[in-house]
């Protein structure tokens, strides 16, 4: 099916609307405030950390391995004593939870001094994001309303990579289907986060794209030489023994530690019940099955569903699948917010608005020992899920009764024949 006009949405739904983008925006811009708003050691009241957050892993760990000292990156003691060296002697413990790849992302960055690097790399990676929602054909102010949403505000406060990653697989998937090559080079970047792209291969076997998975394929190889020859191929192994136990150690703390203060994963709300771990992973594991099975039959080439609907529900599983996911990387739900506001008759609005919102609500309801945030982008999934199914079914159905006319036609002929 190819891409139909947006609906007319109500003019009181746009006054909703943009009361609850004025919102989003009040609250965003008021933690940016706090974040910048520091104490006599230059940390920020908010974060207690430097402003830039998770960006200094980005701009430090970045210039170690310029430096040739990328072994740094993967022992957690020699790293956190030089970022205190280069940063701050009281900053707090930190870690490098990326493959060495990302050191490739942040080697220009690291040729500026972290301030100016940090403003290139807060707007620079929202154009990014601005750019790859075209394809989305948004009216201008939606389209400003996504690229400036909740979720990205969150993001730019951590500092995080969220609005790269967002632009990465949700560009990728709405272009696979004309531009197939480009946008598998958009899946291969995507491996700096690898987690975020799970259902990429299930997207590309399911459509039967295989020139988008050879170009994903082939540029993933090309980012594996070009980490190694930069930075060392001895730093993938070593990625593999110490960062690959450090991140499952964060993931299986016991409930609550800080940093799930964002997360949105079945992983963790299982673990804030009092789930064990295994009964966490098993969750996880059935969260992930269930979203594959649903982008098989999304991604299937005689699936009518509209494209920009099965891009932004498969973006959307992708956090449902992943046990690494933050409230920075819900930048997914917030564009489906903006794309069904304006494309679906009568939208849900004020489901939509708090789906909108969660990314600042979020660490409240941790905070309350509520680790559900995974709700808001399981609901989501499952209201775009249903109407998924009834827009296949609608449009099938005529093709049907046209069968059965024919059927029926054919039937009469062979009758009179005999």
């Amino acid at each position: 099916m190819t891409d139909r006009p947006a609906p007319i949405t109500s003019g009181t739904d746009w006054v909703y609307a943009a009361i609850v983008v004025a919102a989003g925006l009040f609250f965003g811009l008021t933690n940016q405030y706090h974040l910048w708003t520091l104490d006599e050691n230059g940390f920020s009241v908010l974060s207690e950390r430097l402003p830039y957050w998770d960006f200094t892993n980005l701009w430090a760990g970045s210039k170690m391995a310029l430096d040739g000292n990328a072994a740094a990156l993967f022992d957690a003691e020699t790293y956190r004593a030089a970022l205190r060296a280069m940063l701050s002697p009281l900053l707090p413990d930190q870690e490098w939870s990326y493959p060495p790849s990302m050191a490739l992302v942040g080697a220009p960055l690291a040729q500026l001094p972290i301030f100016p690097a940090y403003l290139v790399w807060t707007f620079g990676t929202i154009a990014c994001l601005y750019f790859a929602l075209k394809p989305l054909r948004l009216p201008f102010v939606v389209h400003i309303a996504a690229a400036v949403s909740p979720a990205v505000l969150v993001n730019t406060v951590f500092g995080q990579n969220g609005a790269l990653t967002g632009a990465l697989l949700i560009g990728g998937l709405l272009i696979v289907q004309k531009r197939p090559i480009l946008a598998g080079v958009l899946f291969g970047l995507l491996t700096i986060k690898p987690h975020l792209g799970i259902l990429v291969p299930v997207c590309l076997i399911a459509s039967h794209n295989w020139r988008a998975f050879g170009s994903a394929s082939v540029t993933s190889v090309l980012v594996f030489l070009a980490t190694g020859l930069a930075f060392g191929f001895d730093t993938w192994p070593m990625f593999l023994a110490n960062t690959g136990p450090l991140m499952t150690a964060i993931l299986e703390a016991p409930y609550p530690q800080p940093y799930h203060a964002n997360a949105i994963t079945v992983f963790i709300g299982a673990r804030s019940i009092g789930a064990s771990l295994s009964v966490a992973y098993a969750a996880q594991m059935a969260a992930a099955f269930t979203a594959a099975l649903f982008v098989i039959w999304l991604w299937r080439p005689s699936n009518p569903v509209d494209h920009r609907m099965r891009v932004l529900l498969t973006a959307t599983l992708a956090i449902v699948a992943t046990p690494y996911g933050y409230s920075y990387d819900a930048i997914p739900l917030c564009v489906a917010v903006a794309f069904l506001f304006v494309t679906v008759p009568k939208p849900p609005v004020t489901f939509l608005a708090f789906v909108w919102l969660s990314p600042l609500a979020i660490h409240l309801l941790h905070q309350q020992g509520i680790g559900f945030g995974i709700l808001f982008p399981i609901s989501l999934c499952v209201w775009m899920g249903i109407r998924c199914l009834r827009e296949a079914r609608s449009a099938q159905s005529p093709a049907a009764a046209d069968e059965a006319t024919r059927s029926e036609r054919s039937q009469i002929v062979a009758a009179e024949l005999r």
